[in-house]
């Protein structure tokens, strides 16, 4: 999927779209791309003359590439993606502009409405960033009980 088709999935948009293609693989991971331009509003300040991605957009690349695994509830109305958890998370090398990231992830658990995934950022084959995270879908599709 392309960027537009994404935001078929995803409620995100610019600037805090931050992947550009992404593809469900045959044995249930996902993976993911996002070219790093260098004019992203994440850079103006981190750091001038030497920019680098934040590792808190690094985990919000992650998490947005692993939706595609979640297309069919992802695409019901009203329902969001929301972070309810990182767990041992770890940065290797940095991401810099010119860089495309591969966003490689897996789902570990799942409890409806909660999801625990694996992920890992690479860039040219070197890791840059590792971790497990966790997340609800969250809206209309929920199954609450009151």
């Amino acid at each position: 999927m392309n960027r537009e088709e994404l935001k078929n999935i995803l409620p995100h948009r610019e600037p805090m779209l931050l992947v550009d293609e992404a593809y469900l693989n045959e044995d249930g991971t996902a993976t993911g791309y996002y070219q790093v331009r260098g004019d992203e509003f994440f850079l103006q300040g981190h750091f001038p003359g030497n920019p680098i991605v934040p590792g808190v957009i690094q985990c919000e690349m992650m998490a947005q590439s692993a939706c595609i695994m979640f297309e069919e509830m992802m695409n019901k109305k009203g329902c969001i993606p929301v972070y309810t958890g990182l767990d041992k998370v770890r940065f290797r090398n940095m991401v810099k502009p010119g860089d495309r990231v591969r966003i490689d992830t897996k789902l570990i658990r799942s409890f409806h409405p909660m999801y625990v995934l694996h992920g890992e950022l690479t860039v040219d084959g070197k890791k840059c960033m590792s971790g497990d995270f966790s997340f609800a879908i969250t809206g209309e599709g929920d199954s609450k009980e009151a």
